[in-house]
């Protein structure tokens, strides 16, 4: 018997094949069960006819419970009422583990209850779809920096320095010496630009922030690439390509997932469309001014109000470039346009999303970096292997990185970024 997940079905429709399954849920009217499966790959349905099957294992077909998982042999049929689009008239099925009394029903449930059982929770129709897309983000971007000549470095988790401070970090033990979860590779990474040109990293971050909103995870992923001898401009113009790359596999590779979550395709189709707006730091300030946010003045740092409040005026990602420099790290170089800012850009997502993305052209003079770290009150011992960079063959170089979570949340179109993450860490959430 030939054994394909159910995502292959269209290559066997009228055939005989075997599937292994849990139940999601069940329904029977007279002499017909509809069973509700999932495979790992796709929700689809099971059809028994008591007339199919003999007495025996209708019974047990009507009383099988949720998440019972499941041997079915049967024949795949075309159903265009499925977002799928096929299904299976069973044959015969074997039960291989049952599940009794599954927490998750398919009621309603409150989101700490949800939460508690996460683990079980990732079973859902929604959360598959969410991961599905997460995967599709994470799996475009190594297409799209392996195309563009990048090679992949992995910086350390735990280090000595950080590239924003230490305040926002957890602390621990490094035999006898103090040590950080990292809340960023972009240090690491510019090393690794003046070894190998252009490279990209992609691994867990870590931030003590201790913020409840909807946009923040205490553990995320950062795609975090450096690219020796780019300026600004260069690093804006890779940016918006790759954040159009990402969207657009995401609408060619994940029609069910955005199916399932009744994703707007058309508004999706508009983030792919090249290229994206800019407004500057002072003009993004003037604008929130004149439209009644009386509440931020020039060199003050954007809030999620003020972010999605810009966002809004603009139908795709939009940059905002060239902050003020003393809200801004002490490694972007100053704008020589106009030395109050610095020649840096925050991508903000639309709908209310905020910054999926931040970057800037990074100082390559020695002694402005050194200053820079004292006037920030930085050990300069700790960033000595830092400045080396700035002291042998150093080039022009620019950087940035994007939250993984972000975007899987702006792209899934989903409301709380927990949902992003298949076991989000949260302020008050360490369990399971």
């Amino acid at each position: 018997m030939t054994l394909i997940t159910m995502d292959q079905a269209k290559s066997f429709v009228n055939e005989e094949v075997t599937i292994k399954a849990w139940v999601t849920n069940k329904r029977s009217s007279g002499r017909i069960a509809f069973l509700q499966l999932r495979d790992g790959k796709a929700f689809f349905q099971g059809i028994v006819l008591k007339a199919e099957v003999g007495e025996e294992l209708f019974e047990a077909a009507k009383h099988l419970t949720q998440e019972t998982s499941l041997t079915v042999t049967g024949i795949v049929q075309e159903d265009n009422r499925s977002n799928l689009g096929y299904e299976l008239l069973v044959k015969n099925f074997e039960v291989i583990g049952e599940s009794q009394d599954y927490p998750i029903t398919p009621k309603d449930h409150g989101t700490d209850f949800l939460m508690d059982h996460r683990h079980l929770w990732l079973r859902s129709s929604r959360q598959h779809a969410i991961m599905v897309i997460r995967n599709e983000i994470i799996r475009a971007t190594y297409e799209f920096y392996n195309n563009e000549g990048f090679i992949k470095i992995d910086p350390p988790i735990l280090t000595g320095s950080a590239p924003e401070g230490t305040t926002e970090l957890f602390k621990t033990e490094y035999f006898d010496e103090e040590a950080y979860l990292s809340q960023s590779g972009q240090l690491y990474m510019e090393a690794a630009a003046s070894a190998f040109g252009k490279v990209f990293s992609f691994g867990p971050t870590f931030r003590a922030e201790k913020s409840k909103t909807r946009r923040h995870l205490i553990e995320f992923w950062m795609m975090e690439p450096e690219m020796a001898n780019y300026d600004h401009e260069m690093s804006l113009q890779l940016q918006e390509h790759y954040v159009a790359f990402i969207v657009r596999n995401v609408i060619d590779h994940c029609e069910l997932a955005l199916k399932t979550l009744d994703r707007n395709i058309e508004q999706l189709e508009k983030y792919t469309q090249l290229p994206y707006p800019r407004i500057e730091y002072t003009d993004a300030i003037e604008l929130l001014n004149k439209n009644g946010f009386d509440d931020i003045k020039w060199g003050d740092d954007f809030g999620s109000p003020h972010e999605t409040f810009i966002a809004s005026q603009y139908e795709q990602p939009i940059f905002i470039i060239n902050y003020a420099k003393d809200i801004k790290p002490f490694y972007m170089k100053i704008n020589p346009a106009d030395p109050r800012t610095v020649l840096c850009a925050d991508m903000i997502a639309p709908e209310g999303y905020g910054e999926i993305i931040g970057g800037s052209e990074r100082e390559n003079n020695y002694d402005i970096m050194k200053a820079n770290i004292e006037k920030f009150g930085l050990d300069l011992d700790a960033y000595k292997w830092y400045l080396d960079l700035c002291q042998y063959g150093s080039v022009p170089h620019s950087g940035f990185g994007m939250g993984l979570e972000r975007c899987v949340a702006w792209i899934s179109g989903i409301d709380h970024i927990r949902e992003s993450s298949p076991f989000p860490r949260l302020l008050n959430r360490l369990y399971p």
